[in-house]
């Protein structure tokens, strides 16, 4: 049974840091992308960035939203199966739940991905 776990996200202050984790099991996920999208209140699930998996030409290619870029960096551990994202300079624009992603079906940005975790709250106060 495939399961991905991100870590608990949390309450933090504007302008900020967080690093969220998401474990992966119940399957080897080097070779497959991963991604983290964000769901804010009220607002549809949207793309944030990805990273591709340990193989093909682009392997490790990492991608962004461009709203997100220079502010979020992805990365990843294909010996742990876990993706991180690390979010700078945190805007209260960022609450939202945050949900790892794995095995997209179509564009890593499309939110088309086979394993979903449960998402984790991020709270950007003020």
């Amino acid at each position: 049974q495939v399961q991905m776990v991100e870590s608990r996200g949390g309450l933090v202050q504007a302008g900020g840091s967080l690093r969220l984790s998401c474990a992966a099991s119940g399957r080897t996920f080097s070779i497959y992308t991963m991604g983290w999208f964000r769901q804010a209140p009220g607002k549809e699930r949207e793309f944030v960035a990805a990273m591709r998996g340990a193989i093909g030409w682009n392997a490790g290619t990492t991608y962004y939203a461009d709203s997100e870029k220079g502010r979020f960096t992805i990365s990843r551990d294909n010996a742990k199966n876990a993706v991180y994202l690390q979010k700078n300079s945190l805007k209260r624009k960022d609450t939202a739940v945050y949900y790892c992603a794995t095995d997209p079906v179509g564009s890593y940005c499309s939110d088309e991905y086979n394993y979903w975790g449960q998402g984790t709250q991020v709270t950007v106060s003020s």
